[in-house]
């Protein structure tokens, strides 16, 4: 009897385990090398990296920061209004995502033009108007190149330890777009060309908001 509880106990414990996701995992250098753990004291430990502090504005016109961003999940990628390589592909899945959360509070998009001299406010609302990006929550972002360039490099290592010591004079090219977590953490990077990276990444943000 006593044989039959044990093992039924341990079936209860490796259904739950299984069922339970992971959590995600943490980045604190542009190597992207992860840390898995549940335990805040290690997070707080090892965990130094958070996104810092940047102004830039959108295509309606508005200022958005970081204070836009904190406190909720959110994504970043960097593109140019007049790409015709890999940023098509790129704004064409970011929609998944857009259409998959467009009426979460909790979440938000960030695509930061890497040629903002180019990439005026009108330019960024026709470059809307021509893919459909109706999401209120995902913000085409115009401002100062060298922020952008370094927000891009040093903050959320967009272009991963290549591109880290680069500056602003090395052109921003990347197909990368980068998961961060509430508390502005690092917490998955992904090629958004391709669409098995954007369905794993939709699952990431589903993750992350459902922890929060």
């Amino acid at each position: 009897m006593l044989k039959k509880a044990s093992i039924k106990l341990l079936g209860l414990i490796l259904f739950f385990s299984c069922d339970k996701p992971k959590s995600l995992p943490y980045y604190n250098t542009p190597e992207f090398t992860p840390l898995f753990t549940d335990r805040p004291a290690e997070v707080l430990e090892k965990i130094d990296h958070k996104i810092e502090n940047f102004t830039a504005t959108n295509q309606k016109d508005k200022w958005v920061g970081l204070d836009d961003v904190r406190g909720k999940v959110h994504i970043a990628n960097f593109m140019f209004t007049r790409c015709t390589s890999i940023c098509p592909i790129m704004t064409n899945h970011l929609k998944v995502i857009a259409n998959a959360f467009k009426d979460e509070d909790r979440f938000t998009m960030l695509s930061f033009s890497v040629t903002p001299w180019m990439d005026s406010i009108p330019a960024l609302r026709e470059f809307a108007a021509s893919y459909d990006i109706k999401a209120k929550n995902w913000h085409l972002l115009t401002g100062n190149k060298n922020e952008i360039y370094s927000l891009a490099r040093r903050s959320y290592f967009a272009e991963k330890n290549l591109g880290y010591t680069k500056d602003s004079t090395e052109f921003l090219h990347t197909e990368h777009v980068v998961l961060v977590d509430p508390q502005l953490r690092l917490r998955g990077i992904y090629n958004a060309t391709l669409k098995t990276d954007i369905l794993q990444l939709q699952k990431d943000i589903q993750q992350l908001l459902d922890e929060n």
